[in-house]
């Protein structure tokens, strides 16, 4: 029985002659000092958890050292590193933990923290191979810099995560959490093989989303989603701030091509000013309640800034514009309009995430104040009783069901949207519309008299699916009875 696990990719990601090893690392590292953003003003404490590349080192070293450079001044403090990465060679259901005591590189061996773990025994989700960690290079590339920046000092917790939902990872990471002894590092490239300014574009909106700390991301925004994801929950729960160290791809690096680029992004995630000391888990709810509150706001700003001007409104009356880091991620949303006694005024939008969310808001508030083809075009008069509505939509799942019975029976009433689609007909009800339809059968007649089908119609080929949403609308609740898309 082996030990240790030997390197599989030194010599092909990174160099296998230690000493030509250490040249490249310092070499990055170096680069990195010169280029970094500073740390913020009051950093007592070390990042909680660092986002990596795990290309080639010639393709995203230099990326990758934006996050490392700046632990060399923690080595000592930092003595644990919970380690994630996504599989690329051996499928996984749930997270692989090794059994081995150590891992190798040209640097030395790292020994792993039997005990942390051992913390993991019992986890449903937490599978104990060494298959899938003996070619997987998303781990192993990490290594070196850590050597390098963190000496023989630190333990390793290396787990090679394949499929899992992001509160499956967070709860790993939950066992694991610590204090400052522990750095979580998450291993994930972000697009792959687009066109370069394609590729800019797609992941500077993924850092958007990532700075938003959403959990939703997808493989083809980043191909370590799954453990990204759960970091970003757990992020979301202890308050951290995140920080865009630095974003580019391969096409950057002398060795580049341009053509087919793969996306490199370097983030840190540092605990919240005045938080040290605190248990975080403590005041997160009231962290994510004030995020909440803060995107609603500026959803709702961006939503009338669009209307106001479009109308022709004087500066006085146009709304600044909104800002959260979510806006500039791509969103889903409907903007739903009602008048001042409450009457539905419009109600558009978009059930696929496919432009940024403010480019999104901004479309749909505009299509629903003036194309909206129920109602008349928004007027200037009825600007001051205006009601404006911004809902966000988590991406749609499908139900699969053998009859209407069955759909109606997996409905949850005040919870879900329902998509319908049958034969190109489609259409959709917010969740919303439960206020004034409460039952389900109510609900799903109305929502196949919206796609012009009678409401006792049913075919073995309709496809629904359904999809939550978070609502935010200008101060006050929407008037009863008002009516909905």
């Amino acid at each position: 029985m082996n030990t240790s696990r030997p390197a599989a990719v030194a010599g092909s990601f990174y160099p296998d002659d230690a000493e030509e090893l250490r040249r490249v690392v310092a070499g990055h590292l170096m680069a990195a000092e010169g280029s970094s953003l500073p740390e913020p003003a009051v950093a007592e404490r070390p990042p909680k958890i660092i986002v990596v590349p795990h290309a080639g080192y010639v393709y995203c070293g230099d990326v990758a050292a934006l996050a490392y450079a700046p632990l060399a001044r923690w080595r000592g403090r930092i003595t644990r590193v919970v380690l994630l990465g996504p599989v690329h060679r051996v499928p996984v259901l749930g997270l692989a933990a090794p059994t081995v005591a150590a891992f190798d590189t040209p640097l030395g061996r790292v020994p792993l923290d039997l005990a942390a773990l051992a913390t993991l025994q019992g986890l449903r989700q937490v599978v104990w191979s060494d298959a899938p960690h003996a070619h997987e290079h998303a781990l192993e590339v990490q290594l070196p810099f850590l050597q390098a920046v963190l000496g023989e000092g630190f333990a390793l917790v290396p787990l090679a995560v394949g499929q899992a939902s992001a509160a499956e990872v967070a709860e790993v990471l939950e066992r694991l959490w610590g204090g400052d002894e522990t750095l979580v590092v998450i291993s994930s490239d972000l697009s792959h093989y687009l066109p370069y300014a394609q590729a800019q574009q797609v992941d500077r909106a993924t850092a958007g989303r990532i700075l938003a700390l959403d959990t939703d991301l997808r493989g083809e925004e980043a191909c370590g989603a799954v453990p990204l994801n759960g970091a970003l929950l757990a992020a979301r729960r202890h308050g951290l701030v995140p920080r865009l160290l630095g974003l580019r791809n391969s096409g950057d690096a002398a060795a580049g091509d341009g053509h087919r680029v793969v996306g490199y992004g370097a983030l840190s995630f540092d605990t919240a000013p005045g938080r040290a000391g605190v248990d975080a888990t403590a005041t997160a709810p009231q962290a994510a309640r004030a995020d909440a509150a803060a995107l609603g706001r500026a959803l709702v700003a961006t939503a009338r800034q669009a209307i106001a001007q479009a109308l022709g409104l004087s500066a006085a009356h146009v709304p600044a514009a909104g800002a959260h880091p979510a806006l500039h991620a791509p969103g889903a949303s409907f903007v739903t309009l009602h008048d001042a006694q409450g009457a539905l005024r419009g109600c558009v939008g978009q059930l696929q995430a496919w432009r940024a969310l403010a480019e999104d808001v901004r479309a749909n508030a505009l299509a629903a104040a003036f194309e909206d083809r129920r109602f008349e075009p928004l007027r200037a008069s009825e600007w001051p009783g205006l009601h404006v509505e911004v809902s966000l939509l988590d991406p749609p799942e499908r139900l699969e069901v053998a009859d209407e019975a069955q759909a109606l029976a997996r409905l949850r009433p005040g919870v879900d949207g329902v998509i319908l689609e049958w034969q190109g007909q489609r259409a959709t009800l917010l969740p919303q519309v439960w206020e004034q339809l409460p039952t389900p059968a109510l609900f799903m007649a109305a929502l196949k008299r919206k796609a012009h089908l009678p409401p006792d119609f049913w075919a073995a080929d309709v496809q629904l699916s359904r999809y939550t949403v978070r609502s935010f609308a200008d101060a006050g609740p929407v008037p009863a009875g008002g009516g909905r898309p």
